[in-house]
């Protein structure tokens, strides 16, 4: 009788934790690199177990076969990164908004590692990113995607995929919804550019014996970082509705 209890109990976590973990292992705020291993595997096994004593009577027996509990874990995992990725992907709009930022402003060359990505990046988009995902803690938004995971369990039903035409429709959607943010972001500097070396054009063509470079390279940044000041508050309220919304798609809101 134990013995069938734990095994039950055991299957019904490892079918939890596929899940959740992978969520947690690329959603923003706790998939970073900056943040250990150890700390994220805890948060991701004490949420897997609060949510598991929610979700029992919504999980399928348990498998005769191997094969059976393989497919089951795989289909977890698969929602797990469908739901985390999505997340993922509207924090990379602040990465593509600043990167832009960075081009237009001349601040293109002026990289360092950005620790959200894993990589090399502007500084515009490292600090853009690390702004929102800061905020995504300070608003309290956190608790919403807690929500958002145990909700998962109602939109996307243990064992069952959804449909590939419905999911590729709603990762299309994820993926535009995230560029479409990212040039809002950006939008300001785009004009200013623009209007910028339009500008910088007719005054060499004016007066070729100015040498324009030199004296243009200080305006252009100093006019883009009072332009960011201005501009930076507002994309990152944009950020939070956005990320917002997503979270609520799996809230079915």
């Amino acid at each position: 009788m134990l013995e069938e209890f734990l095994n039950v109990n055991i299957f019904a976590f490892l079918l939890v934790f596929s899940r959740i973990g992978t969520i947690f292992m690329i959603a923003p705020g706790f998939g970073e690199g900056f943040v250990t291993p150890r700390i994220r595997l805890s948060i991701a096994l004490a949420v897997s177990f609060l949510i598991m004593q929610f979700v029992a009577d919504k999980l399928p027996p348990q498998p005769v076969s191997v094969i059976e509990l393989f497919l089951l874990l795989t289909g977890e995992t698969v929602i797990g990164l469908i739901i985390g990725g999505a997340l993922r992907l509207a924090v990379s709009a602040l990465h593509t908004g600043g990167t832009i930022i960075a081009q237009q402003s001349g601040l293109a060359a002026a990289q360092f590692f950005d620790p959200t990505q894993g990589a090399q990046g502007a500084v515009t988009s490292s600090f853009l990113t690390l702004m929102g995902i800061t905020m995504i803690f300070v608003t309290d938004i956190h608790h919403l995607f807690l929500q958002g995971t145990y909700a998962s369990y109602t939109l996307f039903e243990v064992g069952k995929l959804p449909p590939f035409g419905d999911m590729a429709e709603l990762v299309t959607g994820f993926v535009s919804g995230s560029f479409k943010l990212g040039f809002q972001i950006s939008a300001p500097f785009l004009v200013y550019g623009l209007t910028f070396y339009i500008g910088i054009g007719l005054i060499n063509r004016l007066m070729p014996q100015v040498q324009i470079f030199f004296v243009a390279m200080p305006l252009q940044i100093a006019l883009a970082f009072s332009i960011f000041a201005i501009t930076s508050g507002a994309s990152i309220m944009w950020f939070i509705a956005y990320y917002e919304e997503t979270l609520m798609r799996f809230l079915g809101g």
